[in-house]
């Protein structure tokens, strides 16, 4: 509709009462801007678990040895369980393995060894891994390379460090080629790495030193015992299967009763991915939902107006019907009224909405990793859902009290005081 006399009745109708309009058009103004912001800023909270996991394998498994709570084939209960290197070529045989990585570590998971260079020193996590690792938990390589088949076949003392303790021990100087000495053993440096990672998943992978499998058995006394294997699975094999059948193996060839559920330790990263996707797509739906309900409260006071409105206009109303103005003119412009006023608060609502959530993700994308969270967004798309939402909300919310208006009788509004 293009009549302007249309719109300038429009106009003067809302601005009889300018506080009242103005309160009402913040309630929708308000409305819509949260709906915006909660959906903008769900998907930030998902960010924020991928920054934390970028870079590692979200199929990966891993299995350790613990104690066995069962007896089994005259072995008590109680018994440690330790992964040796001739479990290496049949966790590798496996049907659906992409990439076995056997790991050890000095102290344990997560615990720290004394790392020299000089007259520096630091505690930083000390591993011995193969190639295959690099697949587990990949390294944004900044200087040298990774652990090779080389390092391994000829056990030679290399190497690669996290970027941390380049910058700790060797502050600013070159480290490829670089000597360090972990427990009175020299090694040198051929690779410095870096971590997609954010916080302290990303703090504490960028505080390794990662030699050779090999070396590190026998530099360090290990004989030929693995601490843990870490594995991904093939495209299309299920990481609970894969677990399930290197669980087998492992029982048979340690002696495991096979309902023993305490002798291998185990931590599934696809099953847990899962269950944080489902998480988050459990919270996106809640803030949707509550954003749509702050946007319908909006609505109701736009409706609560519009009633009040047509009971103060009811003799205009009145006269309008005597003069042969038909039920459905009065609807139309009630309902017009409605719509006009919560578009332009909405739009408004809308517009400062996207400018938030884009100043948002502007602000996530110059702090870089300092902001634990992703950036939040909003589509083309949900925009344009956006405005046709307002359009329906502000129809309904000028329904009730078109159709009451258009129910008026001329000489009841005649009569009214």
């Amino acid at each position: 509709m293009l009549d302007p006399d249309f719109y300038q009745e429009i106009a003067q109708s809302l601005g009889r009462h300018k506080l009242r309009t103005a309160l009402t058009a913040l309630g929708v103004f308000l409305g819509i801007f949260i709906f915006v912001l909660m959906v903008g800023f769900g998907p930030a909270l998902e960010g924020a678990m991928n920054k934390r996991m970028a870079g590692f394998a979200t199929n990966a498994v891993f299995m350790w040895g613990q104690r066995t709570s069962l007896p089994h084939a005259g072995m008590q209960p109680n018994r440690a369980i330790s992964f040796k290197n001739d479990d290496i070529a049949p966790m590798s045989r496996l049907d659906g393995i992409e990439h076995l990585a056997p790991r050890n570590q000095l102290g344990g998971f997560r615990a720290g060894a004394v790392v020299k260079r000089g007259s520096k020193t630091g505690s930083f996590q000390v591993s011995g891994d193969y190639p295959a690792f690099q697949h587990i938990q990949v390294p944004v390589m900044r200087a040298g390379r990774f652990v090779n088949d080389a390092d391994i076949a000829g056990r030679r003392k290399v190497a690669v460090i996290g970027e941390e303790v380049a910058k700790q021990l060797f502050e600013g100087e070159p480290a490829i080629g670089g000597a360090l000495e972990v427990n009175g053993i020299h090694f040198e440096v051929v690779g410095v790495f870096g971590s997609k990672a954010s916080g302290q998943q990303g703090d504490q992978q960028v505080r390794q030193v990662i030699l050779p499998f090999t070396t590190f058995q026998q530099a360090f006394h290990f004989g030929d015992r693995v601490s843990w294997f870490a594995m991904t699975a093939k495209r299309g094999t299920n990481g609970a299967d894969l677990e399930k059948r290197a669980r087998k193996l492992l029982a048979e060839r340690h002696r495991i009763h096979p309902e023993d559920e305490m002798a291998i330790g185990g931590w599934n990263a696809a099953e847990r991915f899962a269950k944080t996707e489902k998480l988050f797509s459990a919270v996106g739906i809640i803030l949707g939902v509550a954003g749509l309900f702050s946007l319908l409260a909006g609505a109701i006071g736009v409706s609560n107006i519009m009633l009040i409105t047509v009971r103060e206009r009811t003799k205009e109303i009145g006269v309008r019907k005597a003069l042969g103005a038909s039920p459905s003119s009065v609807v139309t412009m009630v309902v017009a009224e409605s719509v006009f006023l919560t578009m332009v608060a909405g739009y408004i609502g809308l517009v400062a909405g996207v400018a938030m959530v884009e100043l948002g993700a502007w602000a996530v994308e110059k702090a870089g990793d300092k902001i634990p969270i992703g950036a939040p967004f909003v589509s083309v798309e949900f925009a344009g859902a956006a405005t046709i939402i307002l359009i329906v909300v502000g129809a309904f919310a000028g329904l009730i009290p078109a159709l009451r208006a258009a129910a008026i009788q001329p000489i009841e509004a005649l009569r009214d005081e």
